[in-house]
């Protein structure tokens, strides 16, 4: 009898040491990666440690894990997660080496957690591992493409790796030589097109959702698009409607389009369960549209970001914005105190937040300037103009705000399709600001170089792209350098 069970015993143990590597996205593996899209991750992680009871080998499971990860850190910014999580990377690639060679997820999986931290690397600043994980998905894609030229999952990824070597700022193109990688925007987002289009006629539709996200980051972030409003929303109507990650990208391509009021409309009826993870970046966007609108509510929003928020962006600017609602609320005592938190708190990583406290550090803006400068970033053009067309600019105390007067002025004409005078205005904001660290001046140049490029005048164009070039040591310069330069580019100069 004891050698009946002893022998059960070793069969037993022997069976779970010999259980077959795999990587199988299976039912169960779908589901947890849906939610993991949704933002759902404490589904997710239920989903997966089900998996793993049933089929502790399969290597989708470690892949699902760095997902959670991945979008964790995506929403939380949170930079002690980051160096505590950022371990995981080199444990889950061992795992995935001793897995199923012979499958097409082999290769991928292992691109898939390079590539995504190479994301997170990025984000957090460490742009250098960031291009060395890149290239290192980069060639275990390429390889997995030759042998598995059918397999889909790869496209998508191959179109991300275009995007980030083909959209490397001008400062850090030092990187993608050390690393001799190359790449092209306008491929990947065709890549990724197609993919999208091939996707629900095969087995691996459940992507689509991520496919989705990546095109609107994309348009956004990258192409500066203005004008694919509708084009983003028709891809997003496509995505799962109890996705948290639909409601943000829907909030974010809403308001970085000037659409203020959809915006608003989306990101408050975002779900408010605990199933889905916080996303303070919903309440930055929420409290910036607000006060775009000039709705009281907006300090509810800003101070739930400040309050809640872990990561090093835009604090300095919410500070401000809060301060700025006060200001124009006539409360001055309040105004004041927000300009103390401004100068005390949060960080000078970015662009944003290094304005916020030069202006915080400067006199009272005009108010009718302010306003002009809210309204216009919600895509009210006729209300920024009502603010601004019967103001005398000889009242103006400040630089600052006789060259924001023109510059505005320019933006507004240039929104309404008023070319010529929208030019008048840009030159008058270039003359006075050439000269200050406002970012004004370049980015008026910028804007009358888009207008020549777009009536093709490639000439006209190509000096003031130049002029934006030539102008330095002012506020978001390499934003506004790296732009001239791609406008340059696509004239063929």
């Amino acid at each position: 009898m004891i050698k009946k069970y002893l022998f059960v015993f070793l069969f037993l143990s022997l069976s779970g040491l010999t259980a077959k590597a795999n990587f199988v996205y299976d039912a169960t593996c779908i589901d947890a990666y849906k939610a993991i899209l949704s933002l759902k991750m404490n589904e997710a992680r239920q989903l997966i440690q089900k998996e793993k009871q049933t089929n502790p080998q399969n290597g989708i499971i470690v892949l699902l894990e760095n997902y959670i990860d991945y979008f964790s850190l995506l929403a939380s910014e949170n930079k002690n997660d980051y160096t505590r999580l950022k371990e995981n990377k080199a444990k889950r690639i061992s795992i995935l080496e001793g897995n199923d060679k012979n499958s097409p997820y082999y290769r991928f999986s292992q691109a898939e957690i390079y590539l995504q931290w190479s994301f997170l690397k990025a984000k957090f600043g460490d742009f250098m591992s960031s291009g060395s994980d890149a290239k290192s998905a980069s060639s275990l894609l390429k390889d997995n493409n030759n042998k598995y030229p059918d397999f889909l999952p790869n496209q998508k990824s191959l179109a991300l790796v275009n995007i980030i070597f083909g959209s490397i700022p001008a400062s850090f193109k030092w990187i993608t030589g050390i690393l001799g990688m190359k790449g092209n925007v306008q491929v990947g987002i065709k890549q990724l097109e197609d993919l999208k289009a091939q996707l629900p006629k095969s087995s691996y539709s459940f992507y689509d959702d991520e496919i989705i996200w990546f095109l609107c980051v994309t348009d956004i972030n990258v192409l500066h698009s203005k004008n694919n409003y509708n084009k983003l929303m028709g891809y997003l109507a496509g995505m799962d409607n109890d996705s948290m990650l639909k409601v943000y990208l829907q909030g974010y391509v809403s308001s970085k389009t000037a659409h203020n009021d959809e915006t608003i409309k989306f990101l408050e009826a975002a779900p408010k369960s605990n199933q889905y993870i916080n996303i303070p970046a919903v309440d930055y966007m929420l409290g910036n549209a607000k006060l775009n609108r000039m709705d009281s509510d907006a300090p509810v929003f800003l101070t739930r970001y400040v309050n809640e928020y872990k990561g090093t962006s835009y604090i300095k600017d919410a500070y401000l914005k809060l301060a700025y609602h006060y200001l124009l609320q006539n409360d001055s005592e309040k105004y004041v105190d927000y300009l103390k938190l401004v100068r005390s708190r949060g960080y000078l990583l970015d662009g944003k937040d290094k304005i916020a406290l030069r202006e915080a550090n400067e006199s009272r803006p005009d108010m009718d300037v302010l306003k002009a400068r809210f309204y216009f970033d919600g895509g009210y053009y006729s209300k920024a103009m009502a603010q601004l067309s019967n103001k005398n600019v000889n009242s103006l105390t400040l630089a600052r705000d006789k060259i924001e007067y023109y510059y505005r002025l320019g933006r507004i004409d240039d929104k309404i399709n008023k070319n010529y005078e929208a030019v008048l205005n840009y030159q008058k904001a270039i003359a006075l600001g050439k000269e200050t660290s406002y970012y004004f001046a370049a980015n008026s140049a910028l804007m009358i170089g888009n207008i020549y490029e777009e009536i093709k005048e490639y000439k006209k164009a190509a000096v003031y792209y130049n002029q934006a070039i030539d102008m330095k040591s002012h506020d978001y310069q390499t934003d506004i350098d790296n732009d001239a330069k791609a406008g340059l580019k696509r004239i063929g100069q």
